[in-house]
C-alpha cells in the first residue's frame, strides 16, 4: 500500500522485453534505497512494482503482459521521468490517501490554466471510471494523491500547487499528456458490496450506509 505522496522522481535507465512482459531498471539519485530489500514494492508512476534487483541508486522490476496492457509503460522510452514512492510503514503519516498501485485507467490532460501560483488541470477520463470519482474525493494521478475539485460527465478538475509540481513529473505536463488513474479504494469496494457480489458484515445494509452518509 502507498499514500500517493511522492518521495522522489527517477527515470527509466534501461528496458528490455522479457517474454510477453518487460524487465526494466529505474534510477533515482533522490530516493533512499538503503532500506529497500528484494521483494519490496515501489510505486512507479502509480504502478506497484516489485524489486527483483537493486543498486545504490536504482532498482530492477519485471512488468507482466497484464501490466503493459493496462498502463503506459509499454510506450515509455529510456529517460522517461517516473514518480516514485516506497510502500508505507505502520508509522507512516498518511498525508494522501490509501493507494494500491493498481491502475484503473488512463486519463488525458484536456486543459491547463494558470491560477495565481497554482495550475488548474482538466482531465478527460474513461466513462467506466466516472461512477467512482466524486467532487472533493481523492484520486491518484501517476501515483500522486490529489483532490477532485470539479466533475463533469467525462472529465474532472484538479488544482496543482507549486510544491506538487516541483517534486513530481507534473511540472512537465501539457495538454494531451496521458497519465495513470487509480480511483479511491473505498468507492470500488462499496460498489461491489452494494451489488451483492461480496459478503457483507453483519448489520451492514444499503439503508445503514445511506443513513451514515456513505451513499
Amino acid at each position: 500500500m502507498f499514500t500517493g505522496i511522492i518521495e522522489a522522481v527517477g527515470h527509466i535507465r534501461s528496458s528490455q522485453k522479457s517474454g510477453q512482459g518487460m524487465r526494466l531498471w529505474i534510477e533515482s539519485e533522490q530516493l533512499d534505497f538503503s532500506d529497500v530489500k528484494l521483494g519490496d514494492s515501489i510505486a512507479s508512476n502509480g504502478v506497484c512494482l516489485t524489486v527483483i534487483a537493486k543498486s545504490s541508486d536504482a532498482f530492477q522490476a519485471d512488468l507482466s503482459a497484464e501490466t503493459l496492457r493496462r498502463t503506459l509503460f509499454g510506450n515509455y522510452q529510456s529517460g522517461q521521468r517516473i514518480n516514485l514512492e516506497k510502500a508505507l510503514l505502520p508509522s507512516t503519516r498518511l498525508g494522501g490517501h490509501l493507494v494500491s498501485g493498481h491502475v484503473d485507467g488512463i486519463g488525458r490532460i484536456r486543459a491547463i490554466e494558470k491560477k495565481a501560483d497554482s495550475w488548474e488541470l482538466w482531465l478527460a477520463m474513461p466513462q467506466a471510471l466516472s461512477r467512482y470519482i466524486a467532487e472533493k474525493g481523492s484520486i491518484t494521478l501517476d501515483g500522486i494523491s490529489l483532490t477532485v475539485n470539479e466533475l463533469t460527465d467525462d472529465a474532472f478538475r484538479l488544482t496543482i500547487v507549486p510544491h506538487t509540481a516541483l517534486v513530481t513529473t507534473l511540472q512537465q505536463a501539457e495538454v494531451g499528456t496521458a497519465l495513470h488513474l487509480e480511483v479511491d479504494l473505498i468507492a470500488r469496494y462499496l460498489e461491489r458490496l452494494l451489488q451483492g457480489k461480496a459478503p457483507s458484515a453483519a448489520g451492514v445494509s444499503t439503508d445503514l450506509l445511506r443513513a451514515r452518509g456513505f451513499i
